[in-house]
């Protein structure tokens, strides 16, 4: 999935549509994740550049906004930033303060499985607008559209991140992740990096390239131990 910023004709649309994604979510989960959004959404509706992604507040000023103290805003932030929701453009330096983005696509993809609660026509609107699932499969992703491969339940970390990967996007799945295979850890690093074989040397470089984040966040919500993964060649 390749999200489309917000910006021009349908930009105001669009924005209602991702935090409607966002409500969705925090309304179908629990009453800490609810809290979570929320102070989050009045972030972006209150101090979020859209056109330049870029969230500029100190933590003084979010404690304020959320009625909360620093320490609160420090651990909730560290909290979305884990998730991947929330990403540091440029770190702070001198008494400035840090230049915050969003990660949307990683938002949407987290969301999706509650958008069936909003509606059908929801669900529909946000593919139309290349924001779902789906839009991985038009050429503006630019994803090679290779043969779907069949899909072994397999065991272990890799059998988890590849479950969640398949949930999470299944066209994107089938192109880059499904061909991957575990290999053995002979650098002795254990779980702390995950090693896949990719099947030719330009597919593990796409992967390296354009997908290792997104490998990286699965694995690590499947463990938090691993740090890192990485992709080899036969």
């Amino acid at each position: 999935m390749q999200v489309t910023r917000p910006v021009g004709r349908e930009a105001a649309a669009k924005k209602y549509d991702i935090l409607s994604a966002l409500m969705a979510h925090g309304l179908a989960g629990e009453p800490q994740l609810q809290r979570l959004v929320l102070r989050l959404m009045s972030l972006i509706t209150s101090r979020y550049n859209w056109q330049r992604d870029e969230l500029t507040v100190g933590q003084r000023e979010i404690a304020r906004l959320w009625c909360v103290d620093e320490r609160t805003v420090k651990r909730d932030m560290a909290r979305l930033r884990a998730m991947g929701w929330v990403v540091v453009k440029r770190q702070g330096a001198r008494g400035r303060v840090s230049v915050l983005g969003l990660d949307l696509q990683r938002m949407l993809l987290d969301t999706r499985p509650a958008w069936p609660n909003i509606g059908e026509d929801y669900v529909a609107r946000m593919t139309d607008r290349g924001m779902g699932p789906e839009a991985a499969a038009d050429g503006s992703a630019n994803v090679v559209p290779f043969r779907r491969h069949d899909i072994a339940i397999q065991d272990g970390l890799w059998g988890a991140v590849r479950a969640r990967l398949l949930a999470e996007d299944p066209v994107m799945f089938d192109a880059w992740f499904a061909p991957l295979v575990e290999t053995a850890d002979e650098a002795g690093q254990g779980a702390a990096v995950l090693h896949l074989s990719a099947p030719s040397r330009f597919h593990a470089t796409y992967v390296r390239t354009h997908l290792l984040a997104r490998l990286e966040m699965a694995a690590r919500r499947c463990d938090p131990s691993v740090h890192s993964v990485r992709i080899d060649t036969p």
